[in-house]
């Protein structure tokens, strides 16, 4: 009676465990747009890295990648980290990072990850457009979208980028059609995410598209994320429609983001009164104005 009593709650746990995962799964249409594995060997994920690089950003796609687990096969990707240089390099909030390759020296990548960071150097832009001519995805994170965007790759295509860096892509790069309110934006092997987070659903939006739903959902489980935009590329409405500056709640022009007249630099522009959230953006505002200065965009008028 006790053994059938134990048969009888690990049958209960099973569900309960398994459950959660079928309802994940059955959330959202199939996969499509699907990626062939190799057949043996691991599949290599570079992460490309250079000072300043968000670790969200990077941090995030590893650890979905990282956890991924083929039943009979184990994990399916290999992971490193490209920079221009094997040297130390300080990443977001001061960690230290020492990357495992050069661009000189990488390996091939099936899977490229371009986070948020500095300025690019011509190695890291011509080592992404080269090596992108035979990934199955390069991806960006937040504005690492501006990195792929210099490349040349996503001229004439579709992309999204972080929130606060809308109008600013926009008026960097004329040849690309940017996406509001997109969770990411696939476009062939070429991949956008939105800001932070939103990587974590592009990776695992790609594991989706290598390994099927039931791998990608196991794996969200495992990392106990809830979040189901890798499901739904659109599912950034929130923020399709910019927020409107006020006097009780101004906000920065450039960027959107929340400002503080008292201490913010600020600028007048015929009369209107524009503060910013850093003296980069004050000068991206002069250096052309009228671009940014809209009837949404005033605080105050002198």
């Amino acid at each position: 009676m006790k053994t059938r009593s134990n048969s009888k709650q690990a049958i209960f746990t099973t569900l309960a465990l398994l459950v959660p995962v079928a309802i994940f799964i059955a959330a959202a249409p199939t996969n499509t747009n699907s990626l062939t594995p190799p057949a043996k060997d691991p599949i290599p994920v570079a992460f490309v890295i250079s000072e300043g690089a968000v670790v969200i950003d990077f941090g995030g796609p590893w650890e979905v990648f990282r956890d991924v687990n083929i039943p009979g096969k184990g994990a399916p990707f290999r992971l490193y980290t490209v920079s221009d240089k094997i040297a130390p390099i300080t990443v977001g909030g001061g960690m230290k990072i020492v990357p495992d390759y050069t661009f000189a020296n990488a390996p091939t990548p099936k899977v490229i990850v371009i986070p948020a960071q500095s300025e690019p150097s011509k190695a890291m832009l011509d080592w992404i457009r080269q090596s992108s001519k035979s990934t199955d995805v390069t991806m960006s994170v937040c504005t690492g979208a501006f990195i792929l965007a210099k490349t040349g790759l996503l001229d004439g295509k579709s992309a999204t980028t972080f929130h606060s860096a809308f109008t600013s892509f926009e008026m960097q790069f004329p040849k690309i059609e940017l996406k509001r309110g997109a969770r990411f934006v696939e476009n062939g092997n070429l991949a956008t995410s939105g800001g932070l987070s939103s990587g974590i659903d592009l990776a695992l939006r790609v594991v989706e598209r290598y390994y099927g739903r039931e791998v990608a959902a196991k794996t969200a489980y495992n990392m106990e994320y809830q979040g189901q935009g890798w499901m739904d590329a659109n599912s950034n409405n929130v923020y399709a429609v910019a927020p409107v500056s006020t006097a009780e709640h101004p906000l920065c022009p450039v960027c959107g983001m929340d400002v503080d007249p008292a201490t913010s630099p600020k600028s007048v522009f015929k009369g209107v009164t524009y503060y910013f959230c850093s003296g980069d953006d004050k000068k991206t505002f002069d250096a052309a104005p009228e671009k940014f200065a809209t009837p949404d965009n005033k605080v105050s008028a002198k």
